[in-house]
């Protein structure tokens, strides 16, 4: 059935140099572990990851489940690398939704054995709420690793895939398929697709699971496009949705707010007068702010400091 996750082909490959940037530093996502050092010059914990780099070396990006029993223990030692099967992940999404809904199962009904039945039929919703209101509402996956409870494209603890569609139990998947049964023409689609995606958040630490995070959430797009209209999002909207997910699924140290390993070098600083004196401590202070995550608010169509934001009273669910 192919890699659960590909970077070499298809829409990931279509966007790759896209979905390794980082909004904060206006550069590229950083390795942020040790994993691959032995590769040599590229993959040092503090160097970026590359669209070039990443396609001489493919085989770097796969989920856990794919490594070595080794590889996957010594990740869990030093970074506490650990991933939630997808059933706990269900268990949790499905009582942010009963808050959210005022009632239990309304996507699925789980049973004693850890499985869960899909609710068949249109969502229905509860008085004073609409099906636009639950696709704006936002949900943020801290330390989000591969991205299990944002989309669930297979089970992150033992990579058994998830189908049909109507079987995922992911943030975004819930959202897309309500847009999927409610929006009717293919510009209303596209409208509340892409503000799913917009109101779904996560971060991540390692550089390599973020880039993993973000292709799920591309990938799933894909799928639920490719049910509604047959074919695959073409190049124009790749990017569109893409850009999106750069900004909402970030690389940041949880502890900090900030980018790990501090903010990165720059290439080259021509010395000069400003550089002494009051200038330079304004100049030094600056440059250690702009180390703080910046996320996007599409509503209100701007950049914020993620640390600034996370307190906000309209932020929405925290997993």
């Amino acid at each position: 059935m192919g890699k659960l996750v590909d970077i070499t082909t298809g829409p990931v490959r279509t966007v790759l140099g896209v979905l390794v940037r980082d909004k904060t530093t206006r550069k590229n996502i950083i390795w942020a572990t040790d994993t691959y050092a032995a590769l040599g010059d590229g993959f040092q914990d503090r160097q970026q990851l590359t669209e070039a780099l990443l396609l001489s070396h493919p085989d770097t990006i796969m989920p856990r489940i794919d490594k070595s029993r080794e590889a996957q223990a010594a990740r869990t030692r030093k970074k506490a690398d650990a991933y939630t099967p997808v059933w706990l992940c269900n268990e949790k999404n499905n009582f942010c939704d009963s808050e959210w809904f005022g009632r239990e199962n309304v996507f699925n009904t789980m049973d004693d054995q850890h499985g869960w039945e899909p609710v068949q039929g249109k969502i229905d919703f509860p008085e004073g709420k609409t099906w636009q209101h639950y696709v704006d509402s936002r949900r943020l996956e801290t330390t989000c690793g591969e991205a299990p409870f944002l989309v669930s494209r297979y089970d992150a603890s033992n990579g058994e895939r998830i189908e049909p569609l109507l079987r995922r139990i992911g943030i975004l998947d819930r959202k897309l398929r309500i847009v999927n049964e409610n929006a009717g023409s293919y510009l209303d689609w596209l409208k509340w697709s892409v503000r799913a995606i917009e109101a779904s958040y996560g971060f991540e630490y390692q550089g390599d699971n973020l880039l993993i995070a973000r292709a799920n959430i591309l990938l799933t797009y894909v799928d639920y496009y490719k049910e509604r209209w047959g074919c695959v999002p073409d190049k124009n909207l790749l990017h569109r949705v893409a850009t999106r997910i750069v900004w909402n699924i970030w690389q940041m140290d949880g502890l900090k707010d900030t980018v790990p390993l501090g903010r990165p070098f720059e290439e080259f600083h021509q010395m000069d007068i400003y550089d002494f004196g009051i200038s330079d401590r304004i100049e030094r202070k600056e440059e250690q702010d702009a180390a703080y995550c910046r996320i996007f608010n599409w509503r209100s169509n701007c950049p914020v400091l993620y640390k600034k934001w996370k307190g906000g009273k309209s932020w929405g669910k925290i997993i």
